[in-house]
Order: structure tokens, then sequence, then C-alpha cells
């Protein structure tokens, strides 16, 4: 198994992410922008979530020839993304951010496919590979904050280039891996997706990623208005994902002992409190270090059981589009729905009114998994 180029990969693809997630509303602010317009913006990352990873899935349970897409799609979100140089108005901000995010949400749900058939049976070692995606982002939102505190928020825009360029140059790489694992024939995707347990598992991603609007679109403009330089944001933000780091080493083992769909629900529980932290003692920096943490849970745990979940439900031809399902639906329809409303919530109550709805959707996902999802798998999990 090539571990380091896969992992090089999430590393790049990732550092992309740490570059963008936390400090592209700082970008669109100094271009002037307020809050609707910046919640409306950054809904677009999302919004072409829902039909990129799909289209690209089709394609690659089709053809097969996934990492073909994966560069292609890199390439194009690379060369896309450079024409946010010449671009001001919301118009023209908003159809760059539609066209590279379209290339750009497109490779990871592949890529994704591609690791798991190189793991074959060993899926719990997934985490272990996927823990240099967090390496990436720390690494960036540690620099990036830096570099914007010193030199202005348009150096935003040129660390992620830098990082787009590693993510395309470091898919030329990998190869693609057919899945050597043997299924049986599957039935039709629609039959798959009318289980109670499937769709109410994509139910609750989808929530999860609705309740972290607040945070994605706001997190940083909320703790730069209550004086917070962006240097320590960065850190903030990346002791989220040292957390996250740390879970990982030892996820397989909680997978080991814990059925997924037991930690997914405690995830969603946990980041249910984490929003709740953040909303109600932004002045105090212990426990705003303590959400943080809990980025382990909102995300770490709740990623890595997702994805074991996936793996379960969509197997054989599905795959891709099982992947590209979870992608959709989750940081999708659910991250650009919470973003787009966060903008107006933001504006209209505050922060703090903004976070505690967030805290409640994140807790009704809780509720699905335990209602919904692990009556039904719960024999099973024991069984095995």
């Amino acid at each position: 198994m090539p571990y380091w180029r896969l992992s090089g990969f999430y590393f790049f693809y990732f550092a992309s992410l740490g570059a963008l997630v936390p400090y592209w509303g700082l970008y669109l602010q100094w271009l002037g922008f307020d809050a609707v317009a910046i919640g409306s913006l950054m809904a677009i990352l999302m919004a072409t979530k829902v039909v990129a990873p799909n289209l690209w899935g089709w394609l690659g349970d089709h053809y097969g020839r996934r990492m073909a897409i994966v560069r292609l799609a890199s390439l194009l979100a690379l060369v896309s993304f450079a024409l946010i140089l010449e671009v001001r108005g919301f118009w023209a901000v908003a159809l760059v951010m539609a066209l590279y995010s379209f290339f750009w949400n497109a490779s990871l749900p592949q890529f994704e496919a591609v690791t798991f058939n190189y793991l074959g049976k060993a899926t719990e070692r997934y985490s272990r590979i996927r823990l240099w995606g967090s390496v990436g982002f720390i690494v960036t939102v540690v620099g990036v904050g830096q570099l914007v505190d010193r030199l202005g928020p348009p150096m935003v825009v040129w660390s992620v280039l830098a990082a787009f360029v590693g993510v395309w140059l470091s898919s030329l790489l990998v190869a693609d891996r057919p899945n050597g694992v043997h299924h049986q024939p599957q039935p039709s995707l629609w039959r798959v997706l009318a289980r109670t347990e499937v769709w109410a598992f994509l139910l609750a991603v989808f929530l999860m990623q609705m309740s972290h609007g607040p945070y994605y679109a706001f997190y940083t403009i909320y703790l730069q208005d209550h004086g917070y330089s962006k240097t320590l944001i960065g850190l903030l933000w990346s002791a989220g994902v040292v957390a996250e780091v740390a879970l990982f080493l030892v996820m397989h083992r909680l997978l080991k002992a814990h059925a997924a769909h037991t930690l997914l629900a405690v995830s969603l529980a946990l980041a249910g409190l984490r929003w709740l932290f953040i909303g109600w003692f932004v002045d105090s920096l212990p426990v705003l270090f303590l959400a943080q943490v809990l980025h382990a849970a909102s995300f770490g745990s709740f990623h890595a059981s997702a994805m074991e979940m996936i793996h379960g439900f969509f197997k054989g031809r599905h795959q891709g589009r099982g992947q590209a399902l979870y992608a959709s639906i989750s940081f999708g329809a659910g991250g650009a729905l919470g973003t787009f409303a966060s903008g107006f919530l933001w504006q209209s109550g505050g922060a703090t009114w903004a976070y505690t709805l967030a805290s409640l959707v994140a807790l009704a996902g809780a509720g699905v998994v335990w209602r919904l999802v692990a009556p039904r798998l719960e024999a099973k999990w024991q069984l095995s």
C-alpha cells in the first residue's frame, strides 16, 4: 500500500482547507461584504458538493478511472481559483467560487474510494492515513494566521493557490486501485437508500454539517470581534485539529471496541455541547480551548465512523456514489443550508442565538441515530 503517497494527497487537500475555511470569511470581509453576503458566498462552497460529487461519482463507478478524475478535477480547481485574483464584485466572486468549488469538491470522494480499495479489509487503518490531512490543516491554519496578521487578508488567496498546486502534484503520484474485495451482486442504489438505517444515517450527517454553519462562516470573524489576534485564532483552529489527529491515532481501536453508529451518536451529542461553549463563553479562552478540543468528536470520530458506515452500506458498484452521497448530503446540502442560514441569524439575532440553534440541530442528529439507525444495526454488529 502506498501509505505516503496516499497521505500526501490528504496533507495538501486539507492544507487547502486550513487556508480557506478559517480565513476566507476574513478575505470576503476585506473585500467589503457584509454578514449576509459572506454567509451566502460561503454557502456556495458547500452547495456545489450537492452536484459535483454525484456527477463525478457516477463517472468513477461507470468508467473506473477514479484517479484520472481526481487529477483532472484538481487541475481545473487550481486554474479556476486563480481567477479570484481578478474579481471584486459579489456576483463575479460568486461565479468564481462556484466554478472552482465544482471541481475541488469532485476529487476527495473519488480519492476516498481509491484509499479504501488499497486498504481492502483493513478499513480501520483509514484514520492512520487520514490524520495527515489534519497535519496539513494545522500547518496552514497556523502559518496563514501569521501571514494575515503581518501582510493582510490577500495572503489567504496565495496560500490556497499554493495548497492547490500541492493537491494536483500529489494526485499524479497515486495509481488507480480496482476494488479487490469480492461483493455479492448489489441491489439498485434506490433500494439501498430506501433502508431506514441508510436514509436516517444520511439525515444525521446532514444535520451535523448543518450545525457547523456559524462555525465555518463566522468563527474567525467572531473571535476577531472579541479582541483575539489572528495568530491566536489560528492556534485555536489548530488546537482542534491537533485533538483530531490524536483521535485518529486511536480511532482504529475505538472502532474495534464500539459500533460505528454508537461513536457517530456520541460525536453528534458532543458537537451540540461544543457549539454551546462557543456561543455562550467566547470571552473565556479556557472554555474556547475546550470547545476546540471537542473538534476531535465533531469532526474526527464523526467522520471516521461515518466513513466506516458508508463503506458498509455502499458496496461494489455503488462504492463511488456512496462516497459522493455522503459528501453531497452532509458537507454539501447540510453545510450549504447551515452556512446560508447562519448569515441571516448572525445579522438578526447575533452569535449566541446562531450557535444555540446549531447546538439543537446537532442534538437532533444524535437523536436520529439513536432512534432510527442504532436499533437496526445493533444486532448485526453484536453478531459480527
